[in-house]
């Protein structure tokens, strides 16, 4: 970029910040539609997509009315409203970060190509193990032979890399020769019904196979019964196969429920079973006292996956994989690159062995400015807060005449009914997302479908929920007939 074109774009960054800080404005007064929804078709005809690839020659005018438009198609995360995914509404500092990394650029995962970036993961990382209960990793340390007693992570882009991660860490420990010679064929994986799409994926991955995946006992609610897992082991065993590693979950996407950590835990001891914990969305309660006790047992874990792009208000993507022994962290990936991994003593920290990704994200810069801009603290009664809130909304939406909800909920997450009718809940969902009057999601849950809300904004309350609820009713009036 030259000097003339730094000139040039400054005002379309200043034009940018400026809309972006307008419509945000906008959406959490309600003004906005809660959804951005509409046809493919449409959206590419209005920012006239097509046309801007064959043409170019974009300018600040031209962009100014092209990013309005972008913008009013956009998710409204900052709308009340938008009670929909496990997505953030980023805080103002992670989201300086983001755009400070994508003018930097630095894919720090080898240490001289992002110095700043790189020492910060480090710190952030050794703060996340440090809340999980772990010994932090420390500045001099090799993490292959000897005795080494302290813990070990790396941030990655998302949940999925991160799950990906940590099944690699178990099955290195595992079948130790399994990067040379492939996946063993009697491994077997002790999964609850409720986990995430991304650990069927991870196993399809890694050549496992799909097959090599069996479910946990668990209540009707999908929450894993401890007390039934030597049985569920036996059914392994009775296979042909063994217990690659056991996984629960902290909490559950569909419903925010938790499944019982330690004592999954401490059977997994017992048994020397890899004990690995999904607490993408729930990790981060550690930072609350009033809900930590949800997550009692965790750093029994081998492996955990925590993402900040959830309940720590980060721009996505940013997931910790953490490892509580550094050993297995470095047998998850057994390769060498020369021309990237030099053999040096100049004190460093590269993160290109212990991740998928080459070029990585300065993905800690955007935790660290939340944390020094806010404090651990403040993040901490953000989740409190969210938390307590579901509750109330819980409270709330049970006392209504017409609607339900299935179970008490942990977290921010909440599953509500309205009527009897299944794909009525469906149609009321898709019919809010359409018209963009409010975005919520839905779950099948013990066997029927409900509407689940995800309470994220600090601007939804109770006077947000009765208008959803009006809402719903009005959506389901026109469902009847009526």
């Amino acid at each position: 970029m030259s000097q003339t074109d730094i000139a040039d774009f400054e005002p379309v960054l200043a034009d940018a910040m400026r809309q972006i800080a307008r419509h945000v404005e906008k959406e959490e007064r309600g003004e906005t539609r809660a959804s951005g929804y509409a046809p493919l078709g449409e959206i590419l005809e209005t920012l006239d997509v097509d046309g801007w690839i064959e043409r170019g020659n974009m300018r600040r005018g031209s962009f100014n009315a092209f990013f309005q438009d972008y913008l009013t198609h956009s998710v409204q995360l900052h709308h009340p409203l938008h009670i929909a995914h496990q997505v953030s509404v980023p805080d103002y500092p992670a989201a300086l970060a983001a755009a400070i990394n994508g003018f930097t650029n630095n894919p720090m995962a080898i240490y001289e190509m992002g110095p700043a970036a790189a020492a910060i993961e480090f710190a952030v990382i050794n703060w996340m193990l440090s809340k999980v209960g772990w010994v932090p990793q420390p500045m001099h340390a090799s993490e292959r032979g000897g005795e080494i007693g302290h813990a070990a992570g790396v941030l990655t882009h998302g949940g999925s890399l991160a799950n990906l991660t940590c099944l690699l860490a178990a099955r290195a420990r595992f079948a130790g020769d399994a990067w040379q010679r492939g996946a063993p064929t009697d491994a077997a994986l002790l999964v609850p019904p409720a986990s995430h799409y991304s650990v069927a994926r991870a196993v399809g991955i890694l050549g496992l196979g799909v097959d090599s995946i069996y479910e946990l006992p668990a209540d009707r609610f999908g929450v894993v019964q401890a007390s039934d897992l030597k049985q569920a082991v036996q059914r392994v065993h009775g296979d042909g196969r063994r217990c690659m590693t056991i996984i629960a979950n902290a909490c559950a996407t569909a419903t925010g429920l938790h499944d019982p950590l330690r004592a999954i835990g401490e059977f997994c001891e017992r048994e020397n079973i890899w004990f690995h914990v999904d607490a993408c969305h729930g990790a981060s309660a550690l930072l609350s006292p009033d809900h930590r006790h949800y997550l009692d047992g965790i750093e029994l874990a081998d492996s955990i996956v925590w993402d900040t792009h959830k309940m720590l208000q980060v721009p996505a993507l940013c997931a910790a994989v953490l490892f509580r022994d550094a050993h297995s962290f470095a047998d998850a990936f057994q390769q060498d690159a020369s021309y990237l991994a030099y053999d040096r003593d100049v004190e460093s920290y590269d993160s290109l062995p212990r991740a998928v990704e080459c070029t990585k994200a300065a993905l800690g810069f955007k935790v660290f400015m939340n944390l020094a801009w806010r404090g651990e603290t403040a993040l901490g009664e953000y989740v409190s807060d969210r938390y307590r809130a579901a509750h109330r909304f819980w409270q709330l939406i049970a006392s209504q005449p017409g609607f339900e909800c299935p179970y008490e909920p942990e977290t921010n997450i909440l599953c509500i009914r309205y009527g009897d009718d299944d794909a009525m809940q469906d149609w009321i969902r898709d019919e809010l997302v359409r018209t963009g009057q409010a975005h919520i999601t839905s779950a099948v849950v013990d066997g029927r479908r409900w509407l689940r809300l995800t309470v994220m904004n600090k601007l939804t309350d109770e006077s947000t929920i009765r208008e959803l609820l009006a809402l719903i009713e009005q959506t389901a009036q026109r469902y009847r007939g009526v």
